[in-house]
């Protein structure tokens, strides 16, 4: 009994003594009890913010000075009697961009008079693509009768700005106290296969909103098309 309680004295000395001395480490990272509770307290707003990838409902789309199928560059700013802007990322070689096209010129002249033009945008690589390339974009864009600017992302820099991420991909812009703010954001309608056969019509229906001052109702779709080609 005598032997246990020496042990027991000896112990507990050695323990005080640790604790003294702050020396009390956890496993091998060398951090220390005081460490410890200092991270456990650290404020939350330390913490990595996700990354922001494309626009959001409200948010203020940029600017952007891109090369059209006349070899001039267009920018949203030149349209000085705009109330917004119709963007429309699309290509020549997607079927669904294809099946689109005679759609989205009987949009562009419904509504840009009304002041929403139409600002269509190839997004895709033509090194991945040559049907996609600039030239082929001024051969289409004869064919079809583009009403439109048919303006090249070159080094597909604007559409990851957006948030694009098929052919076709639109969004909506507003301007607002000389901003140009997202609206609504998706695809153009819900059949891209039948335009006799469509229930809802999306982009349509959002633009005619905003020209009665409503608020837009579905502000986002989802996008039916090919995937962007980088």
């Amino acid at each position: 009994m005598k032997t246990l309680k020496i042990l027991t004295v000896v112990a507990i000395i050695a323990l005080i003594a640790i604790l003294a001395s702050g020396a009390l480490n956890i496993g091998s990272t060398g951090m220390k009890l005081e460490d410890i509770e200092s991270a456990s307290n650290a404020p939350k707003s330390l913490e990595r913010a996700p990354i922001k990838t494309g626009y959001e409902i409200g948010d203020i789309a940029t600017d952007f000075s891109l090369k059209n199928i006349n070899d001039k560059m267009v920018s949203l700013k030149d349209y000085k009697a705009a109330q917004g802007f119709i963007v429309i990322f699309t290509c020549n070689h997607c079927p669904y961009s294809v099946a689109y096209e005679d759609r989205i010129i009987s949009i562009d002249k419904k509504f840009k008079e009304k002041g929403y033009p139409v600002i269509a945008i190839n997004p895709n690589n033509p090194t991945a693509y040559p049907e996609d390339s600039f030239d082929n974009m001024k051969v289409r864009a004869k064919e079809k009768g583009f009403t439109f600017p048919y303006l090249f992302d070159a080094g597909q820099k604007i559409f990851p700005q957006y948030g694009a991420t098929k052919t076709p991909h639109v969004f909506l812009l507003q301007k607002e106290d000389g901003n140009n703010v997202v609206k609504y954001i998706g695809a153009i309608d819900d059949n891209h296969k039948d335009a006799k056969a469509i229930k809802n019509d999306y982009l349509s229906n959002a633009v005619n909103q905003l020209l009665n001052n409503e608020e837009v109702n579905p502000t986002k779709t989802v996008a039916i098309g090919c995937s962007i080609k980088s």
